[in-house]
């Protein structure tokens, strides 16, 4: 995806041609429909209002239904797949009841996963028609067959046609009086997999809504297409005044910025920071405060206020921008009604240099407009045992939650995000809010979890593909902002793969409140202050050229050769992984491109199994060796010399090729690995 970067010095704060949106009060307040609600997406102002319709956002999901309460068995059920509301009978077919809402209303984000099996129908009924507005193929809102484009519909990282995976849906669907969405199974046997999230507004009983058609999407196609480009190109705001300071804040020193009195808003505040030594630790340790009209509001450390975790991590989203150079940029709206100061305090152990640039805009303020909060909370080594609910946020008063940056440290090399969320609005015993696992609120699917970068969810950081070491998730609400009237709690399941795992777990939580809102954590200037772990290094055998990284040039019909992560089977693989080929039969093969530009010694390393077979390894159309494969358990093959060769147009071409099994061999028999080859002087 192109996002606009911001590659400029933090001083000239992105002084690029304005986009200036009007303010509500300027709009006529016309009937919900799909261009609305994309003109309100794309305005950073409608956060921060109280929403105007009033609505509910609810959430409806396949959560395991065993969890009914905690204090009764199964309120940590893992059973988060194929749960239903209902199951009817309609013209001859069996339809699973996904979605059963009342309107007024409008579904604004949908999410979705299976595994590879997709078959079935999936059907979008609006306002108690007999047939279906939608019907979409497959598991899969990408076959939609509605022009939508990213990033208002997007696959997952990890997504390929015909392997696990999944897709999100922002285009919003309004409804006047009633949805239902449903899905028909018509995969043979057991129901595969079917996990799926569904966010969705419920405005108050009177309130106009255009009900979505095929005609009112024709209509609104201008506007579908309008979004898409600025969700991807976040607007410069570039009017209004612009404060801002560059100092050297010593440890345990801290430096304010009073920004002009009177009516008005913080719209974009870039910031760069430079240290000697871990910049890991200077951004962590460096923390921003915001006071407006007399009140704290944010606390939190300058790395997860950006969305970056541990680290300068690039974020590419609607809000927060942050470009490989370190410049931090958040375009949330933060508005005041008389006063307004920011402080940044160093509490960590060297001293750091700060330019901020804080960029204000007129502001009306009136009964509607909210102050902007940010809160912090961490805890180190965990035990994954007992299960728990760990607080994002607990919140007393009236606003909206926009968005969350989770940053984990994993002790362990296994996957540490089965839980799930659970917000509750108002005091709900039942979270309206809850979730089918953690990858899955931040809009992945199939753990563990690689980098990416959407305007409204991310993964910015992961050391490993065990997913040991840091982690970082953020995402950020617009259309499915979470309204609360006199509380808000926000808890994420810790389940572990590892029963006696260990994580270390940091939550920066972002909301809008009227005056006198609270959260119940205080800040935690201790953990702040906390050493911050090394980042995960895995081992690498010098010299390594890693198979799993090499063009897979040819393979034998039906072979589908992927890396594997090998730190199960515990230590000697180089970078813990190696190019796993299933092989099912003698003569299967897989050629891989090594480029090359002298003659070089070629020495292998593979792996032994005990479904593994004999390898014959060619270089160039020669043969070099042949290797059993066997072994008792999963072992590394040590260095396999392959001998010396003069590349061929640039490269050597690597052939490994099954030609029979030992005797011990079991299972499939044929399966083999490849780890890495080193090149060598002859």
């Amino acid at each position: 995806m192109n996002f606009m970067r911001n590659p400029l010095p933090v001083l000239l704060l992105a002084l690029g041609p304005a986009l200036i949106f009007a303010p509500p009060s300027a709009r006529a307040q016309g009937p919900v429909s799909i261009e609305s609600l994309l003109d309100e997406m794309v305005r950073y102002d409608a956060v921060a209002r109280w929403p105007s319709p009033q609505y509910t956002c609810r959430q409806a999901s396949s959560y395991d239904r065993a969890e009914v309460a905690p204090d009764k068995p199964g309120w940590f059920g893992n059973a988060d797949n194929s749960q239903f509301i209902r199951t009817e009978e309609r013209d001859g077919h069996r339809e699973n009841v996904m979605l059963d809402a009342d309107g007024p209303g409008a579904i604004v984000r949908f999410w979705l996963t299976t595994d590879a099996r997709r078959e079935g129908v999936m059907r979008f009924y609006f306002d108690g028609a007999a047939a279906p507005q939608l019907e979409i193929p497959g598991f899969d809102l990408l076959a939609s067959g509605l022009p939508i484009e990213r990033p208002l519909v997007a696959p997952h990282a990890n997504y390929a046609p015909g392997k696990p995976g999944g897709n999100t849906l922002y285009l919003p669907l309004p409804y006047a009086k009633h949805c239902k969405v449903t899905w028909e199974e018509r995969a043979p046997g057991q129901m595969p997999p079917r996990y799926y999230q569904i966010n969705y507004r419920t405005y108050a009983p009177g309130t106009e809504v255009q009900t979505f058609s095929r005609a009112q999407f024709d209509d609104a196609r201008d506007a579908i297409g309008r979004a898409n480009t600025t969700l991807l190109n976040p607007p410069a705001f570039g009017e209004g005044n612009v404060a801002r300071f560059e100092k050297t804040i010593t440890p345990g020193g801290e430096d304010a910025l009073e920004l002009p009195a009177g009516s008005a808003a913080l719209r974009v505040l870039t910031v760069k920071v430079t240290a000697d030594g871990s910049m890991d630790a200077a951004l962590r340790g460096t923390v921003l405060r915001a006071t407006f009209d007399g009140e704290e509001t944010v606390w939190c450390p300058l790395s997860d206020f950006f969305g970056c975790g541990v680290g300068a991590n690039e974020v590419r989203g609607w809000y927060r921008t942050v470009a490989p150079d370190g410049t931090m940029t958040c375009r949330w709206v933060m508005p005041y009604e008389k006063s307004a100061r920011l402080t940044v305090s160093n509490f960590g152990a060297k001293p750091v240099q700060v330019a901020l640039a804080a960029r204000t805009g007129d502001w009306k303020w009136d009964e509607r407009s909210m102050h902007f909060h940010t809160n912090w909370r961490q805890e180190c080594d965990l035990p994954v045992k007992p299960n728990r609910d760990w607080r994002y946020l607990g919140a007393t008063g009236r606003g909206v939650l926009v968005g969350d940056t989770l940053a984990v440290f994993n002790h362990t090399r296994a996957w540490y995000g089965e839980g799930d969320e659970k917000i509750r609005v108002d005091g709900e015993s039942l979270p309206s809010h809850l979730g089918t696992g953690l990858e899955d609120y931040y809009n992945a699917s199939w753990a563990p979890v690689v980098l990416y970068h959407t305007p409204w969810a991310s993964a910015v950081r992961a050391d490993h593909i065990s997913s040991v070491g840091h982690n970082t998730f953020t995402r950020t609400r617009n259309l499915d902002g979470i309204p609360f009237t006199r509380s808000l709690d926000f808890d994420m399941e810790i389940i572990h793969w590892r029963d006696d795992a260990r994580v270390n777990f940091a939550a920066a939580t972002y909301w809008y409140a009227f005056p006198g809102a609270k959260a119940a954590a205080p800040p935690s200037p201790e953990e702040v202050a906390r050493a911050i772990p090394a980042a995960y290094l895995p081992m690498r055998i010098a010299g390594a050229i890693e198979c799993e990284s090499l063009k897979v040039i040819a393979q034998s019909e039906g072979l589908d050769v992927n890396p594997q992560d090998m730190t199960p089977f515990g230590n000697g693989w180089s970078d813990e992984r190696h190019l796993l080929a299933p092989a099912r039969q003698i003569g299967a093969f897989a050629e891989l491109r090594l480029p090359a530009d002298a003659a070089k010694r070629l020495t292998l390393y593979a792996t032994k199994a005990v479904d593994y077979g004999i390898v014959r390894m060619s270089v160039n159309g020669k043969t070099a060796r042949e290797f059993d494969g066997y072994a008792e358990k999963v072992l590394p093959t040590g260095p396999l010399d392959l001998g010396v060769f003069e590349p061929r147009d640039g490269a050597f071409v690597l052939r490994a090729e099954i030609i029979g099994a030992n005797p011990k061999t079991q299972g499939p028999k044929y399966l083999f690995g490849l780890d890495c080859v080193v090149l060598s002087n002859p």
